[in-house]
């Protein structure tokens, strides 16, 4: 159970986290009080989602990563579920595109707009209707596009090609598990997914607490772990081999790796501590360390990991008395390399209503240099293939790209034709210039900023059809009330605008008329104790009236 090494020759020994002040954090974001143990955070270089928690329906939180500071409580939301929102997760390969489950039974498709939620955005880019019980976990697909595993409290595990036309999506392409001989199988009932790195192997960890290793294409199961010496709760491939996190017998928080080609016995078990918390499990392929952060503990553990015994070697931890309910995880392609920085941290910390930003540092001489051993080539946002492709038998690993500022990479494979919406296509023409005069001409600039008003003031209806009608309990589109009357949803509450007077007569009109309702509102202030005692007689009389009936 120590967590001390023995000295080993690591470029990573002095790993260290650095956390961001409060002016460089999210300051007053409302975390969800949902007590399923997911992330509730997902961020990539453009922008951080966090669920929130709201009175009616489920609604997530979508803010540009460079919006720190104090988080207006009026921020436009992405609600349009009518349900509990129970996981988020970034598309890969679009920066602009995030998946939601929700308790409604659904999956949504939104596309974000370049200049972020200008208003509360109701209206989903596709809906996935399959589930009859809440959704809660998602997945996308490590290296093919628009694929996205859903599994469900129904016991089933779909897989939806995004591809497909239309706004509503019914059929799943693949049903990965479900239930057969038995109506409530606890196999199927998924806690954890982990797709490998070229997306050919699905590792899960089910209600049962064991591990298995499918075939995400046929649901196939081709390795099954024992629980009686470990009780897993999260999986997570880290290279060639397989890691989950659980509990020994003993009730002992544990972290096990496994032979994915074979899982009948453990190739390594650690018992760590007594705590009850779910420990989530990170990994970087490119620096080959593993993170180990539980739920509500307040430190993060740093490890490094090999392909030979003893396989594991704790390094670090970061402390904090701050514990963390979720953390989301800044892809490789959004770190500060200036910096030396290779993994960053959104510690979501519901006790303060804040969103911290956790750098973790390998401390180098010269940290304004582009250093090559950190950074390897790595994953990045461009697709290895189409759905149609993967769903044929083929497998391919991720396209890989540097993160030497300057450099690029050619796509080792052909180019896929990604779908890109007509808005964020007429915002891109917004940054574009001349190509010999290096300045925007007049005619060419008015309509780059019709196109970007366009974007901000009509973004839904620009991008999306009408033809929904047949989802059934969709609502109307809000965004056909006049410019400067933003709707109220049932979700979160929005003040509605007025435009500004644009004399000074209306202006007058507008002091008096607030004048008029601030003493209103002082009149009932001071009558709020005559107001009190008329309704402790009420009570009173109401009290006696039903003893005297019994």
């Amino acid at each position: 159970m120590s967590w001390r090494s023995s000295f080993r020759c690591s470029k990573f020994r002095q790993v260290f986290g650095k956390a961001a002040t409060k002016e460089q954090s999210y300051d007053g974001v409302p975390i969800t009080r949902s007590v399923r143990d997911n992330h509730h955070c997902s961020a990539n270089p453009c922008f951080i989602a966090v669920v929130t928690e709201c009175a009616v329906g489920g609604s997530f939180l979508v803010l540009p990563i460079h919006h720190t500071g104090r988080v207006d409580p009026q921020h436009p939301r992405v609600c349009g579920h009518s349900g509990r929102v129970l996981d988020i997760k970034w598309n890969p390969f679009d920066d602009h595109c995030i998946a939601s489950c929700s308790e409604d039974c659904t999956v949504k498709i939104w596309d974000i707009p370049i200049c972020g939620v200008q208003q509360n955005l109701t209206r989903a880019r596709k809906t996935l209707i399959g589930h009859s019980r809440r959704v809660g976990l998602i997945e996308w697909h490590p290296t093919a596009e628009n694929l996205l595993l859903s599994s469900a409290y129904d016991y089933k595990v779909f897989l939806w090609d995004l591809s497909q036309g239309g706004a509503v999506v019914r059929c799943p392409v693949r049903v990965v598990l479900m239930p057969i001989y038995h109506r409530y199988p606890p196999e199927t009932l998924l806690l954890s997914v982990s797709f490998n790195s070229d997306g050919s192997r699905l590792a899960v960890s089910s209600k049962d607490r064991r591990v298995r290793v499918l075939d995400p294409r046929t649901g196939k199961i081709l390795q099954v772990s024992s629980n009686k010496t470990h009780r897993a709760s999260k999986v997570l491939y880290i290279g060639e081999l397989l890691l989950s996190t659980g509990s020994s017998p003993w009730n002992h928080r544990q972290i096990v790796i496994w032979d994915p080609g074979d899982l009948s016995e453990p190739l390594y078990e650690e018992d760590l501590d007594g705590s009850a918390g779910v420990l989530f499990p990170f990994y970087d392929p490119d620096t080959h360390m593993l993170y180990l952060a539980g739920k509500g503990d307040g430190n993060i553990r740093y490890y490094e990991l090999s392909a030979e015994k003893p396989y594991i070697s704790f390094l670090t931890e970061y402390r904090s008395v701050l514990p963390q309910k979720g953390l989301g995880v800044m892809p490789k392609r959004g770190l500060d390399v200036s910096a030396c920085e290779v993994f960053r941290f959104y510690r979501l910390i519901a006790v303060k209503d804040l969103v911290e930003p956790l750098s973790v540092i390998v401390p180098r001489k010269e940290s304004g240099i582009f250093q090559e051993d950190l950074y390897p080539m790595t994953a990045g946002n461009q697709a290895a293939m189409t759905a149609q492709e993967w769903l044929s038998g083929i497998n391919r690993g991720p396209v890989l790209m540097s993160l030497n500022p300057g450099s690029q990479v050619a796509n080792p494979y052909p180019e896929t034709p990604a779908e890109k919406g007509l808005v964020r296509q007429l915002s891109n023409l917004r940054f574009q210039r001349s190509p010999g005069v290096g300045a925007l001409t007049g005619t060419r600039l008015d309509f780059i900023e019709e196109a970007f008003l366009e974007e901000q003031l009509s973004y839904q209806d620009a991008k999306y059809p009408r033809d929904v009608s047949d989802l059934l309990g969709w609502q109307p589109d809000e965004t056909q009330i006049p410019l400067w009357m933003y709707c109220c949803t049932p979700h979160c509450c929005e003040p509605a605008e007025r435009p500004p007077p644009t004399s000074e007569s209306e202006l007058l009109q507008a002091f008096y008329r607030q004048q008029d309702e601030i003493k209103g509102l002082r009149e009932q202030l001071n009558q709020k104790e005559v107001r009190i005692s008329q309704l402790e007689v009420e009570m009173k009389n109401t009290r006696n009236n039903l003893r005297a009936t019994f």
